[in-house]
């Protein structure tokens, strides 16, 4: 990672790696509690209590790992008498002669207020914190194809129940009793967890619940309507999450549904015709509108209520399940490097939803697919 030196004398992270990227991006290592990550000049820093730093002294990707304690005691002795980690932090910038902070948008307001108060300027950096955090590196783009790999294994399961489920009284039967989403997701989360990988909100959603992008579907699956599976699941070792969507049908598939799959399908590789590096998000997401539109499918609002293809393109992933670029309405230029979703999609009250979704690496002459699992909508 390079720093910018104008920007500030160093740049400040507080906050527990298990849930902010950045943190983990920078240290490399997993806390369930905040911590302190300072960055001066060429020296990474870690402030840790007593119940981590051995540990972070054994594995994080540092230049040196303090006690906080020892700071804590620098504080009481000025006259403080319950110091909090603001204060620990601030005889260290005196000791380094730090003065001003850069920090990320969701550093704690009041962290910020304490060192202010105390004359520091903190400044907030707009993601991306780390810039280098876009390009991914190929230790990191296998470590999302790895996710992925595990991914697809968990897809194959809950695709198999729908293909092996009878077909009773319009709902689906499996092992002698009625196939929910709730079952399936259960299943897509046992075996992810088995592989190392933890799932949450996986979508399993069935006819109507398939028109609202993010519903994560609820009760009785039924034949001959769209069934959207979305899981987007993370490695617990490596950090690193998957996402991958099939909209699959049991039975045969109506005309009108055949037609929005094929539809999605070709808006899906005009996308991956268009990808590259220099390419614009905003005009790759302006063609897979334009080839949906040349299917017959139009978007707006109907009802109050919008329909068609009505979200992004796709966006960024890595070590956030959603991370820039976007590929969107926004401009954003792609870079070789990214590494992003491809997930267009239709929503239709009435018939229900389809969407697909790969992840793919731009290059600097298109992109790699990442993802290898089959595309088949009827099962």
């Amino acid at each position: 990672m390079r720093r910018e030196p104008s920007e500030a004398d160093a740049r400040l992270i507080i906050a527990a790696s298990e849930a902010d990227a950045n943190q983990f991006y920078a240290t490399r290592f997993l806390a369930g509690d905040p911590f302190v990550f300072l960055w001066q000049g060429a020296e990474k820093i870690l402030l840790m209590s007593d119940l981590e730093v051995d540990r972070a002294r054994a594995q994080a990707a540092v230049d040196m790992v303090l006690a906080i304690r020892q700071y804590e005691e620098r504080a009481k002795a000025s006259g403080i008498e319950r110091p909090g980690v603001v204060d620990s932090l601030w005889e260290l910038l005196q000791e380094r002669q730090i003065h001003s902070l850069l920090v990320p948008g969701s550093f704690p307001v009041e962290h910020a207020d304490r060192l202010r108060e105390r004359g520091v300027t903190v400044r907030v950096k707009p993601e991306p914190f780390f810039e280098e955090r876009l390009i991914k590196s190929p230790n990191e783009v296998e470590a999302i194809a790895s996710a992925l790999r595990r991914t697809e294994a968990a897809m194959d399961a809950a695709i198999a129940a729908i293909r092996e489920a009878e077909v009773q009284d319009g709902l689906l039967w499996w092992q002698g009793a009625i196939l929910t989403s709730e079952w399936i997701k259960r299943l897509i989360a046992r075996q992810l967890l088995d592989d190392g990988l933890i799932a949450q909100n996986t979508i399993v959603a069935c006819g109507e619940d398939g028109c609202d992008p993010h519903n994560r579907g609820s009760g009785p699956l039924r034949p001959e309507r769209p069934i959207i599976i979305d899981i987007f699941p993370q490695d617990l070792e490596s950090r690193y999450f998957a996402d991958i969507t099939r909209t699959v049908i049991k039975g045969q598939a109506p005309d009108a549904l055949r037609r929005m799959y094929h539809a999605v399908a070709a808006g899906q590789g005009c996308a991956l015709k268009l990808i590259r590096g220099g390419a614009d998000g905003e005009a790759i997401h302006r063609g897979v509108q334009a080839t949906l539109e040349a299917h017959g499918f139009q978007t707006g609002e109907v009802d109050g209520r919008m329909q068609g293809f009505f979200h992004g393109t796709g966006h960024g992933l890595g070590l956030d399940i959603h991370e820039p670029p976007r590929v969107s309405k926004v401009k954003a230029t792609l870079r070789t490097g990214n590494v992003i979703t491809v997930e267009p999609g239709l929503y239709y009250p009435g018939l229900g939803g389809v969407r697909l979704e790969d992840v793919v690496v731009v290059t600097d002459t298109g992109c790699h697919n990442l993802t290898w699992y089959r595309k088949e909508l009827e099962v």
